[in-house]
């Protein structure tokens, strides 16, 4: 029996902060699933909000509940809901693709103009239940451990961002051992990179990312990084550059990392405008750059699920703390500290 309230986490006022409340449940239209959540993680952009910063201020809308990373069972479907059943075990896509435009019909829904992220701009997960269209829900292999399910939208940030060419016998520099970073190292060393470089400051995420394949763990701030990379890369320097960290400093030096002709895939979202020496690191290079936004809807959640069944990847090093979601002010003092990566909040 779905009750007719729920505990949620809600962005109550245009300030920092959140707090628990008692809110209705979703009521579900005909092609939506109503899930009862289980685990739900914070992103860093869950901590954005909480902060109530700039990019927040411009882009979300209280009250509502964030959460946009989660799993559940689904406790009710729409009158119109194939292939998708009460009890099935699922996580969920929370990017809602508008259908329409010209991105969205020619392949490329993953960068609809009209997207709406659930937990963004509109109720996300951080509660007791969510409500979903059909057409977004992921029923999970039974094979993934369970609390997994709810790491498949930043996974699939990895995913997307490391096969976005080609990656098997590359020397690979991941900047910035973040969640996301670390896992784009399981990914390219369980799809077949020579040698992955982690380049990060803090020397935790460091210990993490040799945890999860690095085979150097290298501190961005130190001064001969970008001599050590090419020590070990014959002085040529990496064929592929993975940027996950956003900041300009680390922007900068990963294209002095990248080697003549290589592929730079960037991630990371800067909070202001980066310069940049095109010529020198573009330009005369012959570099070609690709921009990563979410997840290929649905190709990367099919690459996803085959690499996590086979058992190549370890997402466990990457959850470094589970709470319940009432001590959510922890989980995001962690998360601010540097000292979390991955923090699975239980709900329920």
């Amino acid at each position: 029996m779905i009750p007719k309230t729920m505990k949620a986490l809600v962005k109550a006022q245009a300030a920092p902060g959140m707090e628990m409340r008692e809110v209705p449940v979703p009521e579900i239209g005909p092609s939506d699933v109503l899930i009862a959540v289980e685990t739900a993680s914070v992103c860093g952009t869950d901590l954005h909000i909480y902060r109530w910063d700039e990019w927040a201020q411009a882009r979300i809308k209280p009250p509502y509940t964030p959460g946009h990373e989660f799993c559940g069972t689904v406790a009710a479907v729409g009158a119109m809901v194939e292939g998708i059943a009460v009890g099935d075990f699922v996580s969920a896509e929370m990017h809602v693709a508008c259908g329409r435009c010209l991105q969205c019909r020619s392949g490329q829904a993953h960068v609809c103009r009209f997207v709406k992220i659930l937990g963004v701009d509109a109720d996300g997960a951080f509660a007791d239940y969510v409500k979903i269209p059909a057409s977004n829900v992921w029923k999970l292999d039974a094979s993934i451990p369970r609390d997994w399910g709810s790491l498949f939208d930043p996974f699939g940030n990895a995913v997307h961002t490391v096969l976005s060419g080609a990656i098997a016998g590359q020397t690979v520099a991941v900047m910035g051992c973040g969640p996301i970073g670390l896992l784009a190292i399981a990914v390219a060393k369980a799809c077949g990179a020579a040698k992955v470089f982690a380049i990060e400051p803090n020397a935790k995420r460091r210990g993490l990312a040799e945890m999860m394949g690095a085979g150097m763990a290298l501190d961005s701030g130190t001064s001969d990084v970008v001599e050590q990379v090419k020590s070990a890369t014959g002085g040529n320097g990496v064929d592929v550059l993975l940027e996950m960290s956003g900041h300009p400093a680390a922007i900068r030096q990963g294209f002095k990392l990248l080697r003549m002709g290589g592929r730079a895939s960037l991630l990371g979202i800067p909070s202001r405008a980066v310069e940049l020496d095109l010529a020198d690191a573009v330009i005369f290079k012959g570099a070609t750059v690709l921009g990563i936004n979410g997840r290929k809807m649905y190709e990367t959640w099919y690459q996803s699920e085959a690499l996590l069944k086979d058992g190549k990847i370890d997402l466990g090093p990457v959850i470094t703390h589970r709470l319940p979601l009432a001590r959510f002010d922890e989980a995001m003092h962690l998360l601010e500290s540097g000292e979390a990566s991955k923090i699975l909040l239980g709900v329920g």
